[in-house]
């Protein structure tokens, strides 16, 4: 697929990143769910659209993870999380096997990372340096 670029395959993985810590899926299960409530619960207090967009993608990608680890074999909280896409090798030799969700959250921490170190601020303002003067400005 994509001329050798993605190919799609199809894993279990009951782990985290990378199939790291297999056996933890409930630990996993229960870190999304908190993650999901504390963006659910900090969305009243969004204002840019870059930290929408950057926990939107986090959200989604937890949430997309837990309704499998959730509804999976081999039980509740304990179900193996479906990756299907596999980068510049069929088997996941060269780089490992993800899905979207995956995709979803690595993009959004790497926004939110970069907005961070913007200082931008959820209401869209910018941090102000410790001791300068001025006022925030209102950023994206």
């Amino acid at each position: 697929m994509l001329g050798g670029l993605f190919y799609l395959t199809q894993l279990r993985n009951i782990g985290a990143a990378f199939s790291f810590a297999e056996g933890w899926t409930v630990v996993f299960s229960v870190i999304a769910v908190v993650v999901a409530v504390v963006i659910v619960r900090t969305a009243r207090r969004l204002f840019s659209t870059g930290w929408a967009v950057a926990l939107g993608l986090v959200l989604g990608g937890a949430v997309g993870n837990l309704v499998d680890r959730i509804f999976r074999d081999p039980g509740f909280l304990r179900g193996g999380v479906v990756d299907f896409l596999s980068a510049f090798a069929p088997d996941g030799r060269v780089w490992p096997v993800f899905n979207v969700a995956d995709s979803a959250i690595v993009c959004g921490g790497i926004l939110g990372a970069l907005l961070a170190l913007r200082g931008i601020e959820f209401d869209g303002s910018r941090a102000k340096a410790a001791g300068a003067a001025g006022s925030s400005e209102p950023a994206a």
